[in-house]
């Protein structure tokens, strides 16, 4: 064969490759994220619907069962609170006192999973944002994240830096 014909071949096979590994690329950048809700007790069903709400609602990160985890979520008596120490990582706790007042435990979750995800409170009493927490009353179940709040996540694993806080307890109270 002819080196023309040859080198021909050889840069058609190279763009090929390019263009059909281009898509595994792109899935490539989504950012998985690990939880461990193995101690959040009687909410371990509801944190798995809540990370459930979250994939489908966003496209730059996956939240998957699994340790070692990015971030863990407890059950205990008190308010429900996370603590987030970098962008997808921190620790959860779905606290009791919140659910025995009526609160909605999957609103909570994904509440809390938001701030792991670099969101704020935002207590702007509307049941729609799902960062007014309970400033929207215990009539608010609404568990989905606005189009506003998704974007906010989808930005924030893109690279954008994050609003929320690291490395303090937010206590949405």
């Amino acid at each position: 064969m002819p080196r023309f014909l040859r080198l021909a071949v050889s840069l058609a096979l190279t763009l090929s490759f390019l263009l059909i590994s281009s898509p595994a690329q792109a899935v490539s950048l989504v950012r998985v994220l690990r939880y461990d809700a193995t101690r959040a007790a009687e909410f371990r069903a509801t944190v798995d619907q809540a990370a459930q709400l979250w994939n489908a609602s966003v496209s730059n990160v996956r939240l998957v069962p699994g340790t070692p985890a990015d971030f863990v979520v407890y059950a205990d008596n008190g308010w429900p609170r996370a603590q987030p120490t970098s962008l997808g990582r921190g620790r959860i706790w779905m606290g009791r006192q919140a659910t025995s007042q009526g609160y909605s435990p999957l609103r909570i979750a994904t509440h809390e999973i938001g701030h792991i995800l670099g969101l704020p409170d935002r207590r702007t009493g509307r049941c729609s944002d799902l960062m007014s927490g309970s400033s929207a009353g215990v009539s608010c179940t609404n568990p989905n994240p606005s189009a506003a709040e998704r974007a906010e996540v989808d930005r924030y694993f893109a690279g954008s830096t994050p609003l929320v806080e690291f490395g303090v307890v937010h206590v949405d109270r």
